[in-house]
């Protein structure tokens, strides 16, 4: 076989942007769990309202995820890249309109309509970004080491987001407008970057953004058994990530010991998810850092077993009284938090969903060669879990915020029966073709 190869290109530039863009994704979508608590407030203290952003953010992906797919088919990296950040810039703003609205039932509607939009965006942006880094290693691990990488960002963005928000909305917030500050910060960044972007040029894989005459079918994709189960583990994930973080922050604020040790029991509860989200960060470092010798399978199982054993441990586990490291945004500070102890668990879940989205993308696309950019948009469709789930999670947990934990376990157990079984290609499948493509290189027989 030869191989048709262009000069030698240096991707430090594209992987920067896309690491940006890793960042903005976590920030935007990471504030809408501290402004929960205004929400609850504007429905009558129903804490399953507390999601209704996140629900709303994340259902976006949902009917988004195949558009996005198409639209990177069809424009390539760069313009879907732009036209996501237009379209966050857009959901930012009409956010920040509603808190402008007097009348609670009007400006409900517009913050659900802002938290769809830039859901939409979110979607798009992940729909660039994960294959985009994914086809720049050298191979699957290297790919995987990228995105691990990308990860890191991504986790600082969600560390901020809660920490930030929750310091700003303080104790008595009972507005949206109380976070305008974040919304002016959301919309600087997506317009930097859309100037970023307009002014930069990434790399395009053969297939893209190019007329295709005969377009690769979405349900070629669910040839492939991996991606299959991959598909679910996505949902799962997404799902299990943000459960963990939402309800540890719910169940915090409204815990008695935090309220009691703790002045503001809000910027305590944020602090301390925080902490969730900047230990998701350290974890996707330490991935990158070995994702060039350890296999996503190896991975995914480690953290699978790991992290359902610290979530079946903080549910039986006492609720006695503990100091614990909060983190604080405003001043990258850390300082002591009063909480219980079975919180902690919880939090340190953070080492174990830090490196699973890229195990399970890594894995879910192995093979699949031509149908990686429609697989893309079907992922991104099953991001809707990290409004579903948590949901489903309070309803459960409605009577007693533990017991909705029992779901998140069970939703690791699903991911270590894929890492273990379900992502090992079936035989009748076709055959892998991932030799294909060699850094956005066609191979040529």
């Amino acid at each position: 076989m030869t191989k048709s190869q262009p000069k030698s290109r240096n991707y430090v530039l594209p992987i920067a942007i896309m690491f940006a863009l890793f960042f903005m994704i976590a920030f935007v979508t990471g504030y809408q769990n501290p402004l929960g608590k205004v929400i609850k407030q504007m429905t009558g203290d129903n804490i399953v309202m507390t999601q209704l952003g996140t629900l709303a953010n994340f259902i976006a992906y949902l009917f988004m995820g195949i558009p996005a797919g198409k639209i990177l088919e069809r424009k390539g990296y760069r313009m879907t890249a732009l036209w996501a950040v237009t379209v966050g810039f857009t959901g930012v703003f009409i956010t920040y309109l509603s808190g402008m609205i007097a009348d609670t039932n009007t400006a409900l509607t517009i913050y659900i309509v802002g938290a769809l939009v830039a859901g939409c965006s979110m979607c798009m942006l992940n729909t660039v970004v994960n294959p985009m880094l994914n086809s720049l290693g050298k191979d699957q691990n290297q790919g995987n080491q990228l995105v691990q990488f990308g990860g890191t960002c991504n986790s600082l963005g969600a560390t901020l987001a809660p920490v930030i928000v929750a310091g700003l909305l303080g104790r008595t917030a009972s507005t949206i407008s109380s976070a305008n500050p974040v919304f002016y910060m959301a919309m600087a960044i997506f317009a930097v970057a859309f100037l970023v972007l307009y002014f930069s040029k990434l790399p395009e894989a053969p297939n893209l953004g190019q007329p295709v005459k005969d377009a690769p079918k979405l349900s070629g994709a669910f040839r492939y058994s991996n991606f299959t189960f991959g598909f679910i583990a996505i949902f799962c994930y997404v799902g299990l990530e943000v459960g963990i973080a939402n309800w540890t922050f719910n169940y915090l604020e409204g815990s008695p010991i935090v309220s009691q040790y703790n002045t503001n029991a809000g910027a305590a509860a944020g602090s301390v998810c925080g902490m969730y989200w900047l230990l998701m960060l350290v974890g996707r470092l330490i991935g990158g850092s070995i994702g060039g010798k350890v296999s996503s399978r190896v991975m995914l199982t480690f953290t699978s077993i790991i992290g359902a054993m610290f979530l079946v441990t903080g549910i039986l586990s006492s609720e006695s009284v503990v100091n614990f490291i909060g983190f604080d945004a405003s001043s990258l500070s850390f300082f002591i938090v009063r909480i219980p102890l079975n919180a902690i668990f919880f939090v340190l879940c953070g080492l174990c969903t830090s490196v699973m989205w890229g195990s399970i993308f890594n894995l879910s696309v192995q093979g699949l060669g031509k149908y990686t950019a429609v697989a893309s948009g079907l992922f991104m469709m099953m991001v809707c879990g990290g409004g579903i789930l948590p949901m489903i999670q309070g309803v459960i947990g409605s009577s007693n915020i533990l017991t909705g934990f029992w779901l998140t376990v069970a939703l690791c157990i699903y991911l270590l029966c894929y890492a273990l079984i379900l992502s090992r290609p079936s035989k009748t499948q076709p055959q892998a073709e991932e030799d294909l493509y060699e850094n956005g290189v066609e191979v040529k027989a």
